[in-house]
């Protein structure tokens, strides 16, 4: 029986073996924190804390700015020492709070609910609204938002993204073998909240192991279905995954909640599953720390906003002159310009890529018209087209290629003979004109 896949896409070697076989442990907690206030899409949040405050482990530090936003909290507990602009890992400098760590471990005051099944729609809502859950297969975007389509878009299938589809990222296959129970719980939530019958947890079959797993924590649940994908690139973006699972197609600059369908990542299952049984609030997650460059490969659950360069020092440095950071994984991550910067709730992974596994695209070609981008793009798009006229600055002209329905895979820039930055192309002529 064929797998369940979509058109288009490309193979780069997953480079997995590097840390799929090192069991997710706990980070060592750092000496201080770096919290930004702004790690999800949306409105940024505005700190409720002030310096010098003493605040304890899982503690409200910044209320929602709007709708679409979400609280963030203290990962910590200790001192308030500096409320202040820090950069992120994209380079952008974001309001954050930076608390100093007393390593007394003291938590606020959670509520424990053994039957949080039983909850109302409204109230299991209520408790992922509390623990600022965002999706954490990088978009960040806030799960509250998510879980309240408008009346219009009925949602009738909760798809599990367990493909990670990034080559060396493993934090979401961990998962999978390690808390395999506790993710069907949280679908099982996520469709109670939206009174949805029918799950799917699609999860590439490069994964037997976690596919078993999988099956088997769900196997009294008639309603969730664990299927395998082909293992492709980007086979976990939303709108591959729904086809593969569903056969609908999202339209396009449409979202998956016009084709009935919620998207939620691994991480953010199990997220839900401990906001509802627990009340934790999302204060760490699992990031695969990996590549050539690094000594001790690891997937270690770190506390939001402990630097990178804690994490690195933690598993060892590099085994040379690292010639590239990355975070996140090789094909949609972002390359650091420094090691001092906290990772947030989107944060999957850290790559290190040695000197000599860097390829430098300050020389790239012309476009030679070879159609292999065209042929390899999900969306079916034109990436070639678009990258020529972001290229020579007609940025409007881009639009008529449907430029924002490009969702910066890469896989264009894999495949391109002339090694052209076809993604930094795409995201210059979005960053100068308007949808």
């Amino acid at each position: 029986m064929a797998l369940a896949t979509f058109k288009g896409g490309i193979h780069p070697p997953d480079k997995k073996d590097i840390a799929k076989d090192s069991a997710i442990k706990e980070a060592k907690s750092p000496q201080r924190v770096v919290i930004p206030l702004s790690q999800h899409l949306g409105a940024p949040c505005k700190p409720i804390v002030s310096i010098g405050q003493e605040v304890k482990k899982g503690e409200v530090i910044g209320e929602p700015g709007g709708f679409v936003s979400a609280p963030v909290h203290s990962s910590v507990s200790g001192k308030v020492i500096a409320i202040a602009e820090f950069p992120n890992t994209m380079g952008r400098m974001v309001n954050s709070i930076v608390i100093e760590n007393d390593c007394k471990e003291e938590w606020t005051s959670l509520k424990d609910n053994p039957d949080y099944i039983k909850l109302s729609a409204d109230e299991l809502k209520e408790k992922v609204k509390a623990a600022g859950i965002v999706g954490m297969g990088g978009a960040a975007f806030p799960t509250l938002v998510k879980l309240s389509p408008p009346k219009e878009k009925p949602i009738d299938t909760i798809i599990i993204n367990g493909a990670e589809c990034e080559p060396y990222l493993t934090a979401d296959y961990r998962l999978m073998l390690e808390k395999s129970s506790d993710i069907v719980e949280g679908l099982k939530i996520l469709m109670r909240i939206l009174g949805v019958n029918k799950g799917f947890i699609g999860i590439e079959n490069n994964k037997p192991d976690a596919i078993d797993k999988m099956k088997d924590a769900a196997k009294n649940e008639p309603n969730i279905e664990v299927c395998g994908l082909e293992v492709k690139y980007p086979q976990g973006a939303e709108k591959m995954l729904i086809s593969a699972l569903t056969g609908r197609e999202v339209p396009p600059r449409g979202l998956p909640m016009d084709v009935r369908v919620v998207v939620q990542n691994v991480g953010t299952a199990l997220a839900v599953y401990e906001a509802a049984r627990y009340g934790k609030p999302l204060i760490e997650r699992v990031v695969t720390v990996t590549g050539e460059g690094i000594k001790t490969p690891a997937n270690l659950m770190v506390k939001i906003g402990m630097l990178i360069s804690d994490i690195v020092d933690q598993c060892g440095g590099f085994k040379d002159s690292a010639g590239k950071v990355v975070s996140g994984g090789p094909m949609m991550g972002f390359a650091l310009s420094t090691l001092d910067v906290p990772v947030t709730k989107g944060t999957s992974g850290i790559l290190v890529i040695p000197k000599e596994g860097v390829v430098h695209t300050e020389e790239f070609g012309p476009c030679i018209r070879c159609g292999r981008c065209i042929d390899i793009c999900p969306m079916g798009l034109m990436p070639s087209m678009l990258s020529i006229l972001s290229e020579k600055g007609h940025y409007e002209d881009a639009k008529e290629y449907n430029l924002f329905d490009c969702f910066e895979c890469g896989s264009c820039a894999f495949v391109c003979p002339s090694k052209r930055p076809i993604v930094q192309f795409i995201r210059l002529a979005k960053s100068l004109t308007k949808p």
